[in-house]
């Protein structure tokens, strides 16, 4: 695999930004590491990160790279701040940078295919947010999405951040005042995506049992479980750590329609 550092301008946040990149490479010589070799065009997984990390965390954290060499696909991650993946309300309109413009940026400089079924974005925490709400929310260009250990109801999270008077305006800073039934509500957005004629994204949901966000999780499995929607949940022992984060990926690697 290559792995690269991408510095660059989006003209949707209006700054230099930056991205790390896995591609796969055409050699299968590696050693110590079982190499798939692809051709032309590649398959993309979109990999976010969680609050207090960037765009490096999972190359830092986990063994992304070794994994994604089994199967011969390209990995973007890229740096969204504190931004929960969202057009923030006081601040930049990350939601179109991560899940159009970036993309776009990505496939000019390397050769990753643009084909729906060739797209998939997952993350972790404020990253399987994101990665939920960016497929649920265009269908039409990601095939899957999974959320590992995933602050996944934001509605309910809005009132535990009023016991925080600093975590609540730094919320009200990227949501605004409310968030059920918007744009920034998955439970909203299943229902807006399971009405939608064409295409619906694969969907896959971890979270360990001694999360701290496990309750919100079953309340979005709850959720997804009444649509008619491709998902998957798995639980089991875990924490909201990189142990936890480590093994997951994996699974979610395996589970993705590559």
């Amino acid at each position: 695999m290559a792995l690269m550092q991408c510095h660059f301008y989006s003209e949707v946040l209006g700054m230099n930004t930056t991205m790390h990149v896995i591609l796969p490479q055409q050699t299968a010589t590696q050693i110590g590491v079982d190499t798939k070799q692809s051709n032309g065009l590649h398959q993309t997984l979109y990999l976010l990160h969680g609050l207090s990390d960037d765009d490096s965390i999972w190359l830092r954290r986990t063994s992304i790279e070794r994994y994604a060499s089994a199967y011969g696909i390209a990995v973007v991650m890229p740096n969204a701040h504190r931004s929960y993946y969202t057009d923030m309300a006081e601040g930049s309109a990350y939601f179109k940078h991560i899940s159009e413009e970036l993309p776009n940026l990505a496939r000019s400089f390397f050769p990753l295919s643009a084909a729906r079924e060739d797209n998939f974005v997952a993350g972790l925490s404020m990253g399987g947010y994101g990665a939920m709400k960016i497929a649920l929310s265009k269908p039409e260009s990601y095939a899957a999405a999974a959320s590992l250990s995933g602050a996944l109801d934001m509605a309910n999270l809005q009132d535990r951040m009023n016991e925080s008077a600093q975590a609540n305006t730094e919320f009200r800073r990227v949501f605004g005042d409310h968030v059920t039934d918007t744009e920034n509500d998955l439970m909203w957005l299943l229902k807006q995506c399971e009405q939608k004629d064409g295409p619906k994204p694969k969907l896959f949901q971890c979270c360990g049992t001694e999360d701290f966000l496990y309750e919100d999780n079953l309340r979005f499995r709850s959720a997804a479980e009444q649509t008619r929607l491709d998902f998957t949940y798995i639980e089991g022992p875990g924490e909201h750590e990189w142990g936890y984060w480590d093994a997951r990926i994996q699974d979610v690697l395996k589970w993705l329609p590559l």
